[in-house]
């Protein structure tokens, strides 16, 4: 019997929001840049929404689950906690930091876990709430005389190491408002200890990750640092790889990030607990100081502010750019991020190139040896260890946790093996499953899995059948056809789900929901499903994504994303061709393929300038040179600032400003600027992900 499937005309997902540039209301300069050149200025929501728990009560079969896990690991050991609590001199007694923009809106509120207490409830998985429970322990912390650190005022920490005229500052956190005030708090309560110590004298970023970085204009400015020839270090090739990272992708990023990090899930039992690296991100203004040292190899031996740092250059591990550091006279090890309390990402869902696991591994390997007398570990999240047997048996468990994950991805590709074949064969062996600092707290064995295979083949795993398939919208009417229709799918649906059958009744019903978003009914069935799938989650990003659609499907794609504007600072430092790269894949290719017009910006306090030219559809860039003369006719040239082109981006600066401003001029034709930038459209920083539209 031959069945004809209803398929419709193909359906592409558009973003929500998303708006082509109006040429005829762009009749300057100003109000073009602002509206349409790269990432739009948008409202940020901090309204975190709670649905009835009755509603996303667990199941009988999550319960089982959860209580399985408890059953299989130690969770009464108390080292950690111990660890942890160890050399605590004060924590805050209502660690809430609002933020510089918007003194009504929190961007660090640790008091909203405070329900992250005694046993695990049945919604969360009692691994995970293990490590929230440690990553609820927060203050400052005396790691030894001389080193310090403060943990829970951000996802990561700040240590802060006494030099022989001030503060050596390491990792000065995510936001300008947490790194002040956790800075401040620390030289509320050392200057007992240290009077008239309060100094900067020093700044070391581990790596190219913002969460290890973007504070440091909150601790010291950049005259500070100028005046006082302050040594910021940092590894090779830091500002390339801080400025540019997700800088062309950033908008898909920072959408999928809400979903990895439950940014808008309530802080309960039946929302976002942690992000098993730490509690979660700061949201406030971020900023970032070009360093004026760099170390490039192993070893590089300094010595900075009277103290010995031997360097291991890491690149290519956990970020592009990284180092970890060994302090000879303490005998202490600073991990960075290359080595911490959880499993890591090979991958991480908010969307990145995958990392190297084999590279990772050898550098530990490389740092256990070279800083074999380490008897006190600590890193930029988490807590510290002591103890040299201790910290070789960490350290070697850490460096299989990965090549582990990679040795056997690839022998299991390379008996045939498909990416979720092994993704659901691969489990680590007892002798580091056990080890909770090896357990899946932020990356997954799963997920790893697949990025390796990803490393080394790609997205196709050669069956033919995979290489072209049908986009969602027409393979989802398709298969409700071959159920029988919506309710015959909604009822098998449903007899998965009382079964316990969670993964299964979901890849029903998102079939369902992309064919018919309208239909509440499998929306709320499909919510279900991901609120225990999120449930039985060791990792915490696993449970956030799952939580994240859950909300979403009950309430919809929210209307607006990321505020641009808390990255100004960050902007100011860009070099400006990122952006142009960033605005090629804004060109609408449909309305330039017969185009070939050229438009030249002067940066006029930069003395540089930049020709782009449309060609075959594609958005060129060149920066150019004074010695060499432009060839061909220019459509028009733009003269401004970089302060108001960053201005205009962020939305700072409107049409008045530009209109009226000495630091904006136009020569050539307006027009033909107008119709130039009217060829590429605003990115949708909200679009729906769960939902077909």
């Amino acid at each position: 019997m031959t069945i004809k499937l209803p398929f419709p005309a193909l359906r592409l997902r558009k973003p929500r929001g998303q708006q082509c540039l109006n040429a005829g209301l762009l009749l300057n300069a100003g109000l073009l840049l602002s509206a349409g050149l790269l990432l739009s200025a948008c409202g940020q929501s901090d309204n975190q929404i709670s649905i009835s728990s009755d509603e996303r009560a667990a199941t009988a079969t999550t319960i089982a689950t959860n209580r399985k896990v408890a059953e299989q690991l130690n969770l009464n050991d108390q080292q950690d906690f111990n660890d942890a609590r160890r050399g605590l001199i004060a924590s805050p007694e209502n660690l809430q930091v609002t933020s510089l923009a918007d003194p009504a809106t929190k961007v660090w509120d640790m008091p909203a876990y405070g329900f992250v207490q005694g046993d695990a409830p049945d919604s969360v998985n009692p691994s995970l709430w293990r490590q929230a429970q440690l990553n609820n322990i927060h203050g400052l912390f005396e790691v030894t005389p001389g080193i310090y650190q403060l943990r829970g005022f951000d996802l990561s920490n700040m240590t802060l190491i006494k030099g022989d005229s001030g503060w050596i500052v390491i990792d000065p956190i995510t936001a300008k408002e947490t790194a002040r005030t956790a800075f401040g708090f620390a030289m509320q309560q050392l200057a007992e200890r240290y009077p008239g110590t309060q100094n900067i004298s020093a700044i070391l970023f581990t790596h190219s990750h913002i969460d290890h970085f973007g504070g440091v204009l909150g601790i010291i400015s950049q005259q500070e640092i100028e005046q006082g020839n302050i040594p910021v270090i940092a590894p090779a090739g830091f500002m390339e790889e801080a400025t540019s990272e997700n800088i062309i992708a950033g908008t898909a990023m920072s959408r999928r990030a809400v979903y990895m990090y439950g940014k808008n899930l309530a802080r309960d039992e039946f929302g976002h607990v942690d992000s098993g690296l730490g509690k979660g991100p700061a949201f406030g203004e971020f900023s970032i100081i070009e360093p004026n040292q760099l170390v490039s190899e192993t070893p590089t031996e300094l010595t900075i502010d009277g103290i010995q740092f031997q360097f291991q250059y890491t690149p290519e591990s956990e970020a592009p750019a990284e180092f970890t550091f060994y302090l000879p006279q303490y005998k202490a090890f600073c991990g960075g991020e290359v080595v911490s309390r959880n499993m890591h990402n090979l991958y991480t869902l908010r969307g990145a190139k995958v990392r190297d696991a084999l590279k990772w591994s050898a550098y530990i390997e490389e740092a256990r040896n070279l800083f074999a007398d380490a008897d006190i570990y600590f890193a930029s999240h988490h807590w510290p260890m002591w103890g040299k047997e201790r910290i070789q048996t960490f350290l070697k468990q850490q460096r299989d946790t990965y090549k582990f994950i990679h040795d056997q991805t690839v022998r299991r590709m390379n008996q045939g093996m498909t990416p979720g074949e092994i993704a659901e064969d691969l489990a680590l062996p007892d002798s580091l499953a056990q080890a909770f600092s090896s357990r899946g707290y932020y990356g997954t064995v799963k997920h790893n899995a697949r990025a390796v295979y990803q490393g080394y083949l790609g997205w196709y795993d050669a069956n033919p059948a995979h290489l072209d398939p049908l986009p969602d919208p027409q393979r989802a009417a398709g298969y409700v056809a071959l159920a029988g229709g919506a309710g015959t799918l909604l009822e098998k649906a449903q007899s998965a789900f009382d079964a316990g059958n969670y993964r299964w009744s979901a890849e029903l019903l998102n079939h369902l929901v992309f064919a018919e978003p309208e239909n509440r009914a499998a929306r709320k069935l499909l919510a279900r499903n991901y609120d225990q799938l999120g449930y039985q989650a060791e990792s915490g990003p696993w449970r956030d994504v799952y939580l994240t659609a859950a909300l979403e499907l009950r309430t919809g794609t929210p209307e607006t994303g990321i505020n641009i504007a808390t990255m100004k600072d960050m902007l100011l430092q860009t070099p400006v061709a990122n952006f142009f790269d960033t605005l090629a894949v804004r060109l609408k290719a449909e309305d330039a393929a017969d185009k070939n017009w050229r438009i030249k910006i002067n940066f006029t306090d930069l003395n540089e300038s930049h020709l782009l030219w449309v060609e075959n559809a594609v958005l060129h860039h060149r920066q150019l040179s004074k010695d060499t003369p432009l060839e061909g006719e220019i459509n028009a040239t733009l003269n401004l600032t970089h302060p108001l082109f960053i201005s205009m981006l962020i939305g700072e600066a409107g049409l008045k400003d530009t209109l009226f401003s000495d630091d904006l001029s136009i020569d050539g034709s307006k027009i033909d600027l107008v119709r130039f930038f009217s060829l590429f459209e605003k990115p949708a920083t909200s679009f729906a992900i769960v939902l077909p539209d």
